[in-house]
């Protein structure tokens, strides 16, 4: 790394950022986000630095990048102020936020409880105040999930919509870029910089607002159920009724499963070489996740590619040009930073059959911090046809500003 002062020690109060050399990156002096701060989570390249993926051995054998992740230049020309990079889950393969590595992020919206991962380091700097955008990938939850638990706006994009070159892969078919940020006037502007701002005509009137009590049920409890249920109220309040829909024709264990092994058949691709060399430092928890992927058959990726595929054309069809699924981004409110393994573990699986949804279609998803649960944030979201990313900012918008009347 260049010789250059360290960064500032006021950043460390919420381990968000990485104690990395600071690195000269230039940025448009004007712009629709001129005058925004900018943390990078550390999947993606920008030129000067190392990515280290959250890994200590991956940091060690990393070269300076050459170039920027194209997604992140364009914030950079668009205006926005680079001013570091933020933690990641260990190759980004947890949702919960704890690198064994590193001291946690800590969730200034909920102190006791976990920030979420992998997209830890962004989330926590955005919710804490430290920068007003922080960028995160979504694989399996990573932007959703933890925009749930901080208080956050965060979308999981249309599968493909927004370059990934330049990012450290897990799931390349899973794989999505996505942001966070505190207020919706920023998030919008963010998306009309990454995504362009046509709005499918469909949806910017009065979308067809459908539910699923399938997905409704798997809230963690009567509180976490009374919450959604006020969410749900101020939705319809903004966009009209929510529609009960019948969900379609699969079992939401054998979705599950078809998300846990393709995702890990990938991770396991990508990565497994690596991870296998003998002295590698990398947590039990991951090392298990990945090795998961050794598991899966030839035979089991062609049949849950093929649910897969059904699946994405039964919901595409539920949904049509104007449907929106309105749905809890995740079970409950983060749990607390002192839970046990067996109950984060417990926590992460009830949460992957609400998150899968959008993994599995490739559709957009966006979280909104429209509810609380015991003083923690509490995220709803709208799950829209492929494509319908602006769709759903927008909408969003509408409701979080007609909630504060």
């Amino acid at each position: 790394m260049q010789d250059s002062k360290t960064l500032p020690a006021t950043r460390d109060r919420l381990n968000a950022f990485l104690d990395q050399r600071e690195v000269p990156v230039a940025h448009a002096a004007t712009g629709p986000l001129a005058g925004l701060t900018l943390g990078v989570k550390d999947i993606f390249d920008v030129e000067g630095y190392v990515s280290g993926w959250g890994n200590p051995d991956k940091f060690a054998e990393g070269k300076v990048a050459a170039a920027t992740a194209p997604a992140v230049q364009k914030l950079l020309d668009a205006g926005a102020r680079f001013i570091g990079k933020t933690q990641t889950e260990e190759l980004a393969f947890s949702m919960i936020g704890q690198n064994v590595h590193f001291p946690h992020p800590v969730n200034t919206r909920a102190p006791d409880r976990i920030t979420g991962g992998s997209s830890s380091g962004s989330a926590a700097a955005v919710a804490g105040g430290l920068a007003d955008i922080g960028t995160g990938s979504d694989t399996g939850g990573s932007v959703r999930a933890p925009a749930s638990f901080c208080g956050l706006i965060g979308l999981r994009t249309t599968h493909g919509a927004i370059s990934l070159q330049g990012t450290m892969p897990l799931a390349p078919s899973f794989d999505t870029f996505g942001w966070f940020a505190s207020d919706a006037q920023t998030y919008e502007t963010v998306g009309a910089v990454l995504l362009g701002d046509a709005v499918s005509p469909a949806l910017s009137g009065r979308p067809r607002l459908l539910g699923i009590s399938e997905l409704d049920e798997l809230v963690s409890g009567p509180r976490e159920a009374k919450a959604y249920g006020r969410m749900v109220r101020a939705v319809g309040e903004a966009l009209g009724p929510v529609k009960a829909a019948k969900p379609p024709p699969f079992a939401i264990d054998e979705l599950y499963w078809a998300t846990r092994r393709l995702q890990a058949h990938e991770a396991w691709a990508a990565h497994g070489a690596w991870i296998s060399v003998k002295g590698r430092r990398i947590g039990q928890a991951i090392y298990d996740r990945f090795a998961f992927g050794k598991t899966v058959t030839a035979q089991d990726v062609v049949q849950d590619t093929q649910l897969r595929e059904a699946f994405r054309v039964a919901l595409g069809d539920l949904l049509g040009d104007d449907g929106v699924l309105v749905l809890p981004t995740v079970p409950c409110a983060a749990p607390k930073s002192d839970s046990t393994p067996e109950e984060l573990g417990a926590f992460r699986e009830r949460a992957i059959r609400q998150l899968m949804w959008s993994g599995l279609s490739g559709f957009p998803q966006i979280s909104l911090p429209l509810g609380t649960v015991e003083d923690a944030p509490f995220g709803i979201s709208l799950l829209g046809p492929e494509g319908s990313d602006m769709a759903l900012i927008r909408l969003g918008r509408r409701i979080l500003k007609a909630a504060e009347k």
